[in-house]
């Protein structure tokens, strides 16, 4: 008689849920153990990793960069599948350390020699955050709440250094205190795009530290990120994973293990998923790996009664999914008009722009600019001389941005554009030089592109950070499985069956969270944490 192989449904097919299956079909290959099925609610694989093209070039709607080379798991998939240079030109595939030109509101340009004291107290700053630089504090004595309250105590500290106020002439209504807060700002604003918050003063700053990097340069990959995901999918047997599968619900059993009535008798299996087209599917194990944006919806549905998991989740999961931070970031690409190769004479291509804006609530501040534009700090070639442009945002903004038409978006750009790039003057120790930029700068937009991961019901987010209130202990809370049992109960034979849910995804890694190779770890922990469950002592 054969032995019943053990099912494992992986809900999600983005890189957690691929990596999961790739590591789980490579035992079992071999071994015969399992039965593996990816299902993804949405047409395509990749999750949060969704490659694209726009006005010719290779572009990147979601996941971007190798965070560090170094030591990256995926920097060494995109090396063996030669994935890493392509013909096609990229995304940022001369880096991302381009000149930038800094301009302020009303089109003063900032000499760096100017920006650069604002900008290297910025880092060093974020440097000391994140535990680069030696402190005084240990960890959790700080009394420093969140990085936005210590960033702008940095600030303070500087200003009160630093000479008395003083008007600039030649540079409008701008003084210096002003024009270093907008420029402080402009990288509070880079940060938060970083981070995924819509405000610094709610991302955690002991857990700050926490966070790991790779060492080595953070780069883009030439085939597109895309590429990764369909490597490690590459080895899954045809049908292994299904597209168009959402899954509504999942039943499963924290107490005592009960047969399941299906519709062709009853089921031993202890995990029951249904789908939104009606069917079911049962499991011995399930590792879900949607978002925590989902994770989050499907909290607040329990009142409701249609909570995704049936019974509820346990309270020290509830409460880990409510205090962890979860935000929106979108990406903005527009196609510059006329296209490559057509630029007036003038036009050396379209500045790497850093925009240091009047604050919102400003009476200095050109009304014409739309509000959803002043916490957007860059507006750049996605590689130099492409006629496509970049911008990112996050929070309300990025919200907002999902919901507006195409032609808003061109109109609100190009007001803001014309604001800093027609008429601007260089600013440079203390003298006004307006000859060097004195030309109309005049800017058209054909098309644009943007992601809209907030309002999408399959992510309903982009990822993961600490929230103030929350901490690393609840990455590793988000990590345990269910039901949460003694190795000694597991064996008692009216114990409910071990690890009926397993939970994977970028925010379930305490130390790599909200990034691609987060994920991938966590899909290897868990399909581990299966393998090793079924290995022999």
């Amino acid at each position: 008689m054969a032995v019943k192989k053990a099912r494992i449904v992986i809900v999600g097919a983005g890189m957690a849920g691929i990596t999961a299956a790739n590591r789980l079909h490579s035992v079992s290959a071999s071994k015969n153990l399992f039965e593996v099925c990816v299902v993804e609610g949405g047409n395509r694989i990749g999750g949060r990793i969704n490659t694209s093209e726009f006005g010719g070039d290779r572009i990147e709607m979601g996941a971007t960069w190798i965070h560090g080379i170094e030591g990256s798991p995926i920097h060494k998939i995109a090396q063996q599948v030669h994935a890493l240079q392509s013909d096609q030109p990229w995304e940022c595939m001369d880096g991302n350390d381009n000149k930038a030109t800094t301009i302020a509101e009303g089109g003063f340009v900032l000499n760096p020699s100017f920006v650069h004291p604002i900008t290297e107290l910025f880092n060093n700053l974020m440097d000391h955050a994140q535990g680069k630089m030696s402190t005084a504090t240990t960890k959790g004595e700080s009394g420093i709440l969140s990085v936005g309250s210590f960033l702008r105590q940095g600030l303070a500290a500087y200003w009160g250094s630093s000479k008395e106020e003083k008007e600039l002439k030649g540079f409008g209504k701008w003084s210096r205190k002003l024009l270093d807060e907008a420029i402080f700002a402009m990288h509070e604003n880079t940060q938060r795009t970083f981070t995924s918050v819509a405000d610094l003063m709610t991302l955690d700053y002991d857990a700050e530290s926490e966070y790991q990097m790779f060492p080595g340069e953070e780069i883009t990959i030439g085939k597109g990120y895309s590429s990764i995901i369909e490597s490690l999918a590459s080895v899954l047997p045809p049908g292994s994973v299904q597209l168009g599968r959402k899954v509504t619900r999942i039943e499963w059993q924290p107490e005592r293990r009960e047969a399941v009535n299906m519709e062709n008798g009853t089921c031993s299996r202890p995990v029951v998923l249904h789908f939104s087209d009606g069917s079911i599917l049962s499991a011995d194990h399930v590792i879900v790996t949607v978002s925590l944006g989902v994770l989050k919806a499907s909290i607040r549905d329990n009142d409701s009664g249609m909570s995704m998991f049936h019974p509820p989740l346990p309270a020290f999961k509830v409460e880990a999914i409510s205090r962890l931070g979860f935000g929106v970031v979108n990406k903005l690409f527009m196609q510059l008009s006329p296209p490559h190769g057509t630029r007036d004479e003038h036009s050396r291509g379209f500045p790497f722009l850093q925009m240091v804006f009047h604050s919102s609530n400003s009476e200095l501040r050109q009304k014409k600019i739309p509000w959803w534009m002043r916490r957007t700090a860059t507006l750049c070639p996605i590689y130099n001389n492409s006629s496509v442009l970049l911008s990112w945002f996050a929070g309300e903004e990025a919200l907002a941005l999902e919901s507006l038409k195409d032609e808003e978006i061109i109109k609100g750009v190009s007001d803001t554009v014309s604001c800093f790039l027609s008429q601007s003057v260089e600013f440079c120790n203390g003298n006004v030089n307006s000859e060097k930029h004195s030309h109309k700068y005049k800017v058209e937009f054909s098309k644009v592109l943007k992601s809209q991961w907030g309002t999408d019901p399959l992510f309903l987010g982009s990822y993961s950070h600490v929230a103030v209130g929350s901490s690393g202990d609840d990455f590793d809370k988000m990590a345990e499985p269910l039901p949460k049992c003694s190795s000694s109960s597991s064996s008692h034979p009216s114990a409910s069956p071990p690890l009926q849910i397993l939970f994977a995804g970028e925010a379930t890694h305490r130390t790599h969270y909200s990034t691609t190779h987060g994920a991938y770890f966590s899909g290897l922990r868990e399909a581990n944490r299966l393998i090793q469950h079924y290995s022999p002592c």
